[in-house]
């Protein structure tokens, strides 16, 4: 395989998961794109490479810098706005838990806080309260979990993974 063949399918393959994984597929493919790019790329480079207009180029490009995946470079005497993807894959997976987490967990609590008023009565409402008392449970310990390894250094983060699969 060659190297562009190699990126092609890197790219496609990543906006295939990011669709999956509940993100926009450009985002994921422009995020793929800076990954693997040695230098920081302007949004016209990124249009002309995924082939995507300009305002999917800029939208997809600011909520990357909303999630903290891709910052600005200015480059001297250029104009133009460049964009360089975090590369550290620690600093990757910390980002993203911590957007998934605001995006899907934090709804779920504050529902379940909502539903906590719910009285047993009945058969019904009672499994219904058994239930919502254990995924508030599940969740709470998930939160703790999801902020542990969003608080920790790297070290701490790949000797739990390594001893989880051994």
């Amino acid at each position: 395989m060659t190297f562009p063949e190699g990126k092609e399918k890197f790219i496609q393959s990543m906006g295939t998961l990011g669709s999956n994984w509940g993100i926009n597929r450009t985002m994921a493919q422009i995020h793929a794109l800076l990954l693997i790019a040695p230098a920081a790329l302007s949004a016209e480079q990124i249009r002309d490479e995924l082939q995507i207009s300009m305002g999917n180029a800029n939208m997809n490009l600011r909520a990357l810098i909303d999630w903290g995946l891709v910052y600005k470079e200015h480059k001297t005497g250029e104009r133009k706005e460049f964009f360089i993807a975090e590369k550290d894959m620690l600093e990757i997976v910390k980002k993203i838990i911590t957007q998934r987490k605001k995006k899907e967990l934090e709804p779920l609590t504050k529902v379940l806080e909502e539903l906590a008023v719910v009285k047993a009565e009945d058969e019904h409402s009672a499994e219904f309260v058994k239930m919502m008392n254990e995924i508030k449970l599940f969740s709470s310990k998930t939160d703790v979990l999801l902020d542990r390894i969003s608080n920790s250094d790297s070290n701490w983060l790949f000797g739990t993974f390594m001893s989880l699969i051994k």
